[in-house]
């Protein structure tokens, strides 16, 4: 019998047949998308390697656990930090009348490396130590104590069931060069498929990127210069990554870290002076700090102009006053003296600065704690001219979980900041926004160690590296073609088994 209404098309029907090669289609193309998607990501999800840098800073130690997978490791921004741990005390320098303790202060962070290694990969995770500036003035002042501080910190890190690679001191123009490496790695300076073009970039520059980096006990400089030769033949840097040249600029001015910079200031202050007592505008208005003679002097970085005091201690007061605490700090900086076309200070040779910069370390932290990160030049002044002149009984109620000692060393350390980019490095009101402070890049610590490790693990070859198994374009398009198929399929199916009212006819 005829069940179609006469003059209707006839009504279609979904066989069985038809639901399972849809099925099967449907099916197909998921595992197709799942594959592409496995595919690409497989080489990151196993296989992962580790290493392990100590930073022995002249203030305190850090450590660094960073991990990457074994199929890429010649590949640009695959290294990935995993872990971050702070040593309990001063830096492995301080420990220069008890070397042993220099040793035992790493164990609680080499602990915690035993915790974030996998155990099956002890054996082949390399731990490096690098040491910077406190180091190189504790050597400058005694060269056997140095050595031993440093051999009683490799013979703890020997202990543990990892692969120690040595524990030495940096020069300052490695600290440089390392801390460049490791920022323009992780911003994917080097090579250019590493940041997709349809991201966004954190700068506008497509060439590489400057580093400032300041610490306790030294500050260092590097860039690209712009085709400017570089008159001083120490300070260049030659490297050739990924497939291309680059000749850096890089100097390290030892002492002239913010703390060591403190002490050439205060020492500078107390010259020719009778009393015990003085007062210092780059503290706080009521603030007040006792400081020993002998705690002062005794400091490579003092040598040659150690003041002869009639007494054991000086007793500092705050007045917070921002211009004369700039003219106290100047003191510091020979500017008169300069053997070559243009100097930053203390006759030292310095191209003009261009193009994107990254200050971290102390250059972060400071600006940071001022929140003037992303402040123009003009107005970070003002802000900072307006903390210097804040009560010291105000500015601890507000700030009750800072160190005492950090929180009133931020006024003077602003104000070296400024005046150290400033009048000394020649960064304008125009170019101060191409200065980006920075403490971290993704997810791992901006900072020579990252660099250091590459260098040494033969992770940054010369030629031009692998890349993914698929182009990104490629990626993106059969995730796009995967995705379109399985949507169709899926729209397709909902049509053959829900069908309109509209379209259903009666049955005769």
């Amino acid at each position: 019998m005829d069940t179609n209404i006469p003059g209707s098309k006839p009504r279609r029907r979904f066989t069985r047949k038809s639901a399972i090669i849809l099925g099967l289609l449907l099916g197909v193309s998921v595992l197709g998308l799942i594959t592409v998607v496995i595919a690409q990501k497989h080489a990151t999800r196993k296989n992962n390697k580790y290493g392990i840098v100590l930073d022995a800073g002249s203030s305190h130690t850090s450590m660094y656990v960073y991990q990457w997978p074994a199929e890429k490791e010649n590949d640009t921004g695959i290294v990935t930090q995993t872990d971050m741990c702070e040593v309990i005390g001063p830096g492995i320098s301080s420990y220069a009348q008890d070397p042993e303790k220099a040793g035992r202060s790493l164990m609680q962070c080499m602990d915690r490396a035993k915790e974030v290694v996998p155990a099956g990969k002890y054996q082949e995770t390399p731990v490096y130590l690098g040491a910077t500036a406190g180091m190189r003035l504790l050597r400058m002042q005694n060269k056997n104590v140095a050595e031993k501080v440093l051999f009683e910190v490799a013979a703890t890190l020997h202990s543990y069931p990892f692969n120690f690679q040595g524990a030495r001191i940096l020069s300052g123009g490695e600290e440089g060069a390392y801390g460049w490496i490791t920022i323009n790695y992780l911003l994917g300076n080097f090579k250019e498929s590493v940041w997709p073009r349809v991201l966004p970039r954190i700068f506008s520059s497509l060439g590489t990127t400057g580093a400032l980096d300041l610490g306790g006990a030294s500050t260092q400089i590097t860039f690209v210069p712009d085709q400017e030769k570089i008159e001083s033949q120490g300070d260049i840097v030659n490297f050739y990554l990924y497939g291309k040249n680059y000749a850096l600029y890089t100097h390290s001015f030892l002492c002239y870290g913010k703390d060591q910079a403190l002490r050439l200031k205060l020492v500078k202050d107390v010259q020719g002076n009778t009393a015990e007592r003085y007062q210092d505008p780059c503290f706080h208005p009521g603030y007040k700090r006792t400081v020993k003679v002998s705690d002062l002097l005794t400091n490579p970085c003092v040598a040659g102009s150690s003041p002869s005091l009639p007494f054991s201690q000086i007793e500092i007061e705050g007045t917070g006053h921002y211009e004369n605490c700039l003219a106290s700090i100047q003191r510091i900086f020979n500017l008169t003296h300069c053997p070559y076309s243009k100097c930053s200070f203390n006759g030292i040779f310095l191209p003009p600065v261009q193009g994107e910069f990254v200050a971290f370390s102390a250059f972060y932290y400071v600006m940071n704690f001022l929140n003037v990160t992303k402040t123009p030049m003009n107005e970070v002044m003002q802000k900072i001219k307006a903390f210097c002149s804040r009560p010291w009984d105000e500015v601890k109620a507000e700030f009750p979980k800072v160190k005492e000692k950090y929180l009133s060393e931020y006024c003077f350390a602003g104000v070296y900041i400024m005046l150290l980019l400033g009048k000394n490095y020649h960064f304008t009101e125009k170019s101060w926004s191409n200065i980006h402070f920075l403490g971290k890049i993704g997810d791992s610590d901006a900072g020579w160690t990252l660099g250091y490790m590459l260098n040494l693990t033969n992770m940054i070859p010369a030629e031009k590296a692998y890349t993914h198994p698929l182009t990104h374009m490629t990626y993106i398009s059969l995730l796009v073609i995967c995705s379109l198929i399985t949507v169709s399929l899926l729209l397709l199916g909902f049509l053959f088994f829900h069908q309109p009212k509209c379209m259903r006819k009666a049955i005769i």
